[in-house]
């Protein structure tokens, strides 16, 4: 399995850990910034889907740069960026 696939394949087990973190209860503290308060958990679930979307744009050049395009990724990549985008749609 080449690197390309690899990332895609972190990409979906992130999905369950970014739905998890904003839909469970999860008391890890606060964070007051600007007068607002923030819970430390959606701020992980912010850094877990910036970090699907840099491995997204990392995945897609690695794959295109080494002519590592494969049927995998062809169906993969595409429906773990409609996961993850529709995941923080229906939770958000």
């Amino acid at each position: 399995m080449n690197l390309p696939n690899k990332l895609t394949l972190i990409r979906i087990i992130m999905i369950p850990l970014f739905i998890i973190l904003l839909s469970c209860d999860i008391n890890m503290g606060t964070v007051i910034w600007l007068g607002t308060s923030i819970q430390v958990t959606r701020i992980v679930a912010a850094i877990v889907f910036a970090a699907a979307c840099i491995t997204d744009f990392l995945d897609g050049q690695i794959a295109r740069r080494q002519h590592l395009v494969t049927n995998f990724g062809k169906f993969a990549d595409p429906l773990e960026d409609k996961m993850i985008v529709m995941s923080a749609f229906i939770i958000l």
